[in-house]
């Protein structure tokens, strides 16, 4: 199946279904370290495909407690987070080269900045891979960053000479989505995306302290909910709309 024939369908197909082209090339747009994380299980799925995965992570050091570092530097909680992303993604197989960390102006809140300079840093990278893919958190979002960024992809796509093709992601934070895909899982593969976003303990420990449940529990309960609406058959399931950004 072609991308092109997964827009607008009647209802939610399956992405481990589809067939897809291993020539794909997909890229994972992460507004957070943590990011590529929440979908662990369709990515590892695009990987065993032999498709070509890169991720670009903003930099980063939003959601660290000043009680986890010995110092609230903003410079030292990025460090923290950058460290826990390279060790979830070196657990997950992605290769150090297609990894790229990327600092960025952010606001006072430690939001990505919507700006000119911002933007143009985020199209030459997509600009340079030319994915076909993008996964990204959805733009119809509580979080700021997850909203500007969505905001300049859709924007940077408008002067690509490219079809570039975004698959937003449903996280805690997504208000509303349209769900055209899906990738349902098991209890084995949840045990292995716990253990993958567990790298994360800047994030385990914040949740455990702020809503009495950790990082992996919080996404995994989002992925219950989705295949329990969707009557899937799967105990979980990670979702996304998908949205043609092309040309």
């Amino acid at each position: 199946m072609e991308l092109k024939d997964l827009i607008g369908r009647n209802a939610p197909v399956s992405l481990t279904a589809l067939g897809l082209s291993k020539d794909l090339v997909v890229l994972c747009l992460c507004p957070h370290p943590d990011d590529f994380d929440a979908i662990g299980v369709t990515l590892r799925h695009f990987r065993d495909n032999g498709n070509l995965i890169h991720a670009l992570v903003l930099r980063t050091g939003s959601g660290v407690e000043d009680s986890y570092c010995s110092s609230p530097d903003r410079e030292l909680k990025a460090a923290v987070r950058e460290k826990e992303q390279r060790a979830s993604c070196r657990f997950f197989g992605l290769p150090d080269e297609r990894l790229t960390f990327m600092d960025l102006r952010e606001d006072e809140n430690q939001a990505v900045i919507e700006d000119g300079p911002n933007l143009a840093r985020i199209r030459e990278h997509v600009f340079k891979i030319r994915p076909d893919i993008v996964f990204l958190p959805h733009g119809n979002d509580t979080n700021t960053g997850h909203r500007r960024v969505y905001s300049m992809l859709a924007k940077m796509a408008k002067a690509a000479d490219f079809t570039l093709t975004a698959f937003l992601i449903k996280d805690p934070k997504t208000i509303r989505i349209r769900i055209d895909a899906y990738t349902g899982f098991g209890r084995p593969d949840a045990e292995w995306k716990a253990q993958l976003l567990r790298f994360h303990d800047t994030q385990h420990q914040r949740n455990l302290h702020s809503r009495g449940i950790g990082f992996d529990e919080r996404i995994l309960e989002v992925n219950r909910k989705i295949a329990s609406e969707l009557d899937l058959g799967y105990e979980f399931a990670e979702a996304f709309e998908i949205s043609p950004l092309s040309i």
